[in-house]
């Protein structure tokens, strides 16, 4: 049944029917409010009702904080996760309410960030926006369609093919010696991931309890494609890992992942190598290692892909190279 009442001028429509929670909107006529109040009821009657009072009430912004608290710390790559959602939480998209969020106001969003960022780091985003309305629909009561589902994506940039030569090597060791005020872990982290073909989140989470240098193995309990993997390590890692200091803490590798991200980039730049990105390492690594393992299982047990097609775009020998080995 419907109620109304005049308040400050407007007029607010009450809607109460059993079972059903309480619906209210205020408009600036009695018949505009009369007009809501029968459709209201009429969907209600054809069992067609979805209420959206929490997501008229609910921000985009308010959904994220929510997901960083109750989803994302289960999520591996929390740390960097958290950063990024926390600055799209900053962007005006996110003081829109879940009810308002359109897809119009997606393809806005989509397009200011285009001009900041690559068409990789907004497809990415775009799927972390789907992935948190998604959960808030499913588990949260936030009756609402998903915007971010109709909207063009922007083109996925070619992958990458970048393999550093033997020169640019030494030009970037060189970068990292940990003279002054430079971090003593980055030069390692930057030769074990040349000589194990590990991803730096790999590095990052590898404790000395889990290398063996007499029978020259590495174990990661926890990795990108969700299962463990024992890497073998090379002479050249045997040493790397012989060389280093043991921390307290009992990681390999004791830094945070942007503060390494961070320090990678200024050597990158003392070298004059602004086209290198620390994964650039391990396809780096996977194409020497191919020379030694041309069996592709066994140079995908190395790197731990599960995919061959993936594992392909890792493998970037030159034709030069193909060109001898066929003789």
């Amino acid at each position: 049944m419907a109620s109304y009442r005049q308040r400050s001028g407007k007029w607010q429509a009450r809607v109460l029917r059993d079972g059903y929670p309480d619906q209210t909107k205020t408009f600036a006529t009695k018949a505009d409010a009369e007009k809501w109040a029968r459709a209201l009821e009429s969907e209600i009657d054809k069992g067609q009702f979805v209420s959206v009072s929490e997501a008229q009430r609910t921000t985009l912004g308010n959904v994220i904080e929510r997901y960083l608290a109750e989803v994302t710390p289960s999520m591996k790559g929390a740390s960097e996760d958290t950063i990024r959602l926390k600055a799209i939480m900053r962007k005006p998209i996110a003081r829109w309410s879940m009810a308002n969020l359109s897809a119009a106001r997606i393809a806005t969003f989509r397009d200011e960030r285009l001009r900041e960022v690559s068409a990789g780091t907004v497809i990415r985003e775009l799927a972390y926006l789907s992935a948190i309305i998604n959960q808030a629909r499913k588990e949260w009561g936030i009756n609402v369609p998903n915007p971010v589902q109709m909207v063009r994506k922007p083109q996925s940039p070619q992958s990458r093919s970048r393999v550093l030569t033997d020169d640019e090597i030494s030009k970037l060791l060189m970068a990292l010696e940990p003279t002054g005020r430079r971090s003593q872990w980055t030069k390692p982290a930057v030769q074990l991931a040349l000589a194990t073909a590990m991803r730096r989140g790999e590095l990052l989470s590898l404790r000395w309890e889990h290398v063996d240098l007499q029978n020259r193995t590495a174990f990661l309990s926890d990795t990108k494609n969700g299962e463990s993997r024992t890497v073998p390590l090379s002479t050249a890692a045997v040493q790397v890992f012989a060389e280093l200091p043991r921390h307290i803490s009992g990681v390999v590798i004791p830094v945070k992942f942007f503060s390494l991200d961070a320090a990678f980039k200024r050597a990158r730049k003392r070298a004059g190598l602004e086209d290198v990105r620390f994964h650039d390492l391990r396809r780096t690594a996977i194409t020497r290692m191919a020379e030694k393992l041309p069996n592709v299982i066994e140079l995908a047990a190395v790197s731990g892909h599960k995919s061959l097609m993936v594992l392909k775009r890792y493998y970037r020998p030159t034709a030069s190279e193909l060109a001898q080995k066929l003789g």
